[in-house]
């Protein structure tokens, strides 16, 4: 059983957002190419630790599909033809929850492979 659950999940695809508020009040906005390069899915996390492949030109992914996983998760469905990542309820408010380290870790990843991010508006 989830710690935490869902009141509401709202795709904002214009912004490539996705808005979700749990019973605890919490509320997070999560960013389509956040939830893409931290999929929970074994293609991005690997098998075990040190196996997480990073992912890379995610900047203008979005969701075209929520999918509702029992009552305990969701799939989503990137454009990018990503879509075996299954997303508990604690793990997105975990991904919520340390949002600011997570990406800010992304971002030094990159830069030690030696990507350059594009801005997108």
């Amino acid at each position: 059983m989830s710690e935490h659950r869902p009141t509401d999940i709202k795709l904002h695809k214009k912004s490539r957002m996705l808005a979700i508020t749990f019973e605890d009040g919490k509320h997070f906005e999560l960013p389509c190419e956040y939830l893409r390069v931290y999929s929970p899915s074994a293609e991005v996390q690997g098998h075990g630790a040190g196996q997480e492949v990073l992912q890379v030109g995610k900047e203008k992914v979005n969701i075209e599909q929520i999918e509702p996983v029992g009552q305990y998760a969701i799939a989503l469905h990137f454009d990018d033809g990503h879509s075996t990542g299954i997303y508990p309820w604690d793990t997105l408010y975990r991904l919520g929850s340390k949002q600011e380290a997570n990406w800010k870790r992304y971002l030094e990843r990159l830069e030690e492979a030696g990507y350059q991010r594009k801005v997108v508006d």
